[in-house]
């Protein structure tokens, strides 16, 4: 499904988010204990998260045709978020990208102290 945003507010939002994501994961051994492993790379449109060996990857990418960013989890598996009211929406259950990843990150590490609200 296509997003009602032009191609251009699509990119603009993409990239914020991806750069905002980026940001507040790579501040988060400031909040919780990570593992050795874990490693946050954001480069050319792909935003990619080694937990740790245990727990394994997220990859957020931009699908520009399609105006989407797509998800990757190793706890919910795939899914594709489309840019609905300045909010990225799973259409298949409406679920917010924003709360998706604070969910499984607070199962992750055991914390209450991680939210993306703000970093999405």
């Amino acid at each position: 499904m296509c997003s009602a945003v032009t191609q251009n507010e699509y990119e603009k939002a993409a990239e914020d988010t991806l750069e905002r994501l980026s940001d507040y994961l790579d501040s988060l051994p400031e909040r919780v204990e990570v593992s050795a492993d874990y490693d946050v790379v954001n480069a050319m449109g792909v935003l990619t998260v080694v937990v740790s060996k245990q727990v394994g990857t997220y990859v957020i990418n931009k699908q520009s045709p399609n105006r989407q960013l797509w998800l990757s989890s190793p706890v919910s598996g795939p899914k594709r978020y489309d840019l609905v009211d300045h909010r990225w929406i799973y259409n298949h259950d409406d679920e917010a990208l924003d709360s998706l990843l604070t969910r499984e990150f607070r199962k992750i590490f055991g914390s209450d102290k991680i939210d993306f609200r703000d970093h999405v």
